[in-house]
């Protein structure tokens, strides 16, 4: 149980590293001029990341490392048994949570509630940091649950688990920078880990680069999977962010985000709702 009491304290400073380390690297190489000023952005996203934490509090307030050092000393699992060896445990861990992850995603641009709720994150007409906490928050429900019952089904070492968490909150920094690797960094760091090179794709308002490029930490899904997309080339600037339906208007405030699932859209949403295909 001692990973409880570190929890929280590596979580938030992992958050708060990588916010600033990416937030840094944006201002000083951008790879486009945002069209929203960056303390609007800052505060909504902000405010967005509260509201995901009061709802995670109220309806589900189970972590996934609470749930993984609760059944630590269970005898189910296949990642609870001692006769694989720790580093084999642990490695198929975060395989399988990052899979998971995957799947998820996949799993919001296949089925319409899904989809609705995962508009929020690519309403977002720019793209930089702050986009990767752009998320409604039954959305975040919906990842915790399914984080949770991997966990729940296979019992990872809990060491894992928060590795694995950890990492994870780096990555969504980084992928969603408003900045590029040059393409000799790209290349090998490329078949390793998601960069903001390679997720981006996934956020251009053409559905079939958003059906691709669902991963969390691994590209190895998608590749496995057939839903890989090359990666934007540094330099490259002539890719939209965002929805076509939601190009045009006032930008999004926090009420207006948070009733978007529930709301009747613009008629060109209609095809956005249809195109993605099932898992």
């Amino acid at each position: 149980m001692k990973w409880l009491h570190t929890d929280g304290g590596m979580y938030w400073f992992v958050f708060v590293s990588a916010f600033l380390g990416v937030a840094v690297w944006e201002s000083v190489r951008p790879r486009v001029s945002l069209t929203e000023s960056v303390e609007r952005r800052w505060g909504l996203h902000a405010l967005l990341v509260l509201s995901s934490l009061l709802a995670g509090a109220v309806l589900l307030p189970l972590s996934p490392l609470m749930l993984a050092a609760s059944m630590s000393g269970s005898h189910y699992g296949l990642l609870n048994k001692p006769l694989l060896p720790l580093a084999l445990r642990w490695i198929l861990a975060i395989l399988l949570l990052d899979l998971t992850r995957y799947f998820s995603h996949r799993s919001m641009h296949s089925f319409h509630f899904l989809w609705r709720l995962h508009q929020v994150h690519h309403s977002d007409r720019d793209f930089d940091g702050t986009t990767g906490v752009r998320g409604h928050p039954l959305e975040g429900l919906f990842s915790r649950a399914a984080t949770l019952v991997t966990i729940a089904i296979f019992t990872p070492p809990v060491g894992a688990v928060l590795l694995a968490e950890l990492v994870s909150i780096f990555e969504s920094f980084f992928t969603h920078a408003n900045a590029a690797l040059p393409d000799w960094l790209q290349r090998p760091l490329g078949l390793l880990f998601f960069t903001a090179n390679t997720h981006v794709v996934h956020h251009s308002i053409e559905m079939r680069e958003q059906n691709s490029n669902f991963g969390d930490i691994f590209p190895w899904w998608d590749r496995l999977f057939g839903t890989y997309h090359a990666p934007l080339p540094a330099g490259d600037e002539r890719l939209m962010i965002g929805l076509k339906e939601y190009q045009e208007g006032p930008s999004f405030g926090l009420i207006s985000i948070l009733k978007l699932p529930f709301v009747s859209q613009p008629a060109a949403a209609q095809e956005s709702n249809k195109v993605a295909d099932p898992l």
